[in-house]
């Protein structure tokens, strides 16, 4: 695995295919999905899936906030429903989860069969000003938001506040999304979802967190921090335990997971590590989603023999949802994927 630099990371985040083995064999009772749009769309925004530790402007003292969701699903009476989680992009700094091509994305797929959940979680809009601060009051101010271990680690490897910061954020955004999947589990038969198929997927920083979640194990950005710490773990099913089938990556990179990797030293990788689908531009200029970040997760999945799709994005750059190839969308891709690789019965 290449070499990264922390300093660059954090800095900018302020800013084919392998062999195909064989696809699942339909069984009884996998979910059954339709080939085009079928169903009026139902929404109900604003979940509160758990709550977490944020600091403002001026607080010297983390207080709780609620962490938010939108569910997507099929005007149906199907009992049987795959669920697709993504997270949205916005290098940690921002984003939202009702962005148009995300509620585009949502209505595609929840109006053929699928649970389609868009999450909000915490980026450096929650965590205040250390600026002036001495490493010893940062790990105090910051303490319950992330492990005093990746804490140190951001001070020493970044060449700002603002960069300790989006560290920061990028572990509490893992611990969220985590959060937010666990929900999904604990209501899965309020929404009719069968947890044996779920997708997770993302854009940009959601893509980093996507591989993430799929790869790391499930106390992975969970355990390294107590409830004696962060009372607000608590709210965040963690008696739930999931598998993620599939993921679906836009112009993302494994960044995450090399910063988890150097922290902890462990190789996040391994045989069982759900099967991938991305699609990158290969004209991606930002400097931590550049194309070779795709090949190169396409490169760890073919040395592993795990499935993975690899669709370059032609001459497009960051951010290409408007994207076609073979005149399929990215939705229209991710369909052929997830329904061929997950087995569904389409319709």
């Amino acid at each position: 695995m290449k070499k990264i630099t922390y300093l660059t990371i954090f800095a900018v985040l302020l800013l084919t295919a392998c062999d195909k083995n064989e696809s699942v064999t339909p069984e009884n009772g996998v979910p059954v999905v339709k080939s085009a749009s079928s169903y009026n769309v139902l929404k109900d925004e604003d979940i509160t899936y758990a709550n977490g530790l944020s600091h403002n402007a001026n607080s010297t003292a983390p207080f709780s906030i609620s962490l938010k969701l939108d569910l997507y699903y099929p005007d149906n009476n199907d009992t049987n429903r795959p669920v697709y989680m993504f997270i949205h992009g916005g290098g940690f700094q921002g984003g939202t989860k009702a962005k148009p091509e995300i509620q585009d994305m949502a209505q595609y797929f929840a109006s053929r069969g699928w649970v389609f959940a868009s999450i909000d979680y915490r980026t450096t809009e929650e965590l205040g000003n250390i600026s002036g601060m001495t490493q010893e009051q940062v790990l105090a101010f910051y303490k319950g938001l992330a492990p005093e271990e990746w804490i140190n680690f951001s001070i020493e490897n970044a060449s700002s506040p603002g960069d300790v910061s989006t560290s920061v954020a990028m572990y509490m955004a893992q611990r969220d999304a985590k959060a937010a999947l666990r929900w999904l589990v604990a209501n899965a038969n309020t929404y009719h979802i069968n947890p044996d198929f779920i997708t997770v997927g993302g854009a940009s920083a959601g893509a980093i967190s996507t591989v993430a979640l799929g790869i790391s194990d499930q106390d992975d950005f969970r355990d390294e921090i107590s409830v004696t710490d962060d009372a607000t773990l608590s709210s965040t099913n963690l008696n739930e335990s999931y598998t993620v089938k599939s993921m679906v990556y836009f112009w993302g990179s494994n960044v995450k997971l090399e910063l988890f990797g150097s922290i902890y030293n462990v190789d996040p990788y391994d045989s069982n590590d759900p099967e991938i689908f991305l699609a990158h531009g290969t004209n991606d200029q930002n400097p931590t989603t550049t194309y070779s970040e795709a090949t190169e997760l396409n490169s760890i999945y073919n040395s592993l023999g795990i499935y993975n799709e690899l669709v370059p994005l032609e001459g497009a750059g960051h951010g290409a949802w408007d994207a076609t190839v073979n005149g399929k969308s990215l939705s229209d891709l991710s369909f052929d994927f997830l329904t061929q690789r997950q087995g569904l019965n389409v319709e």
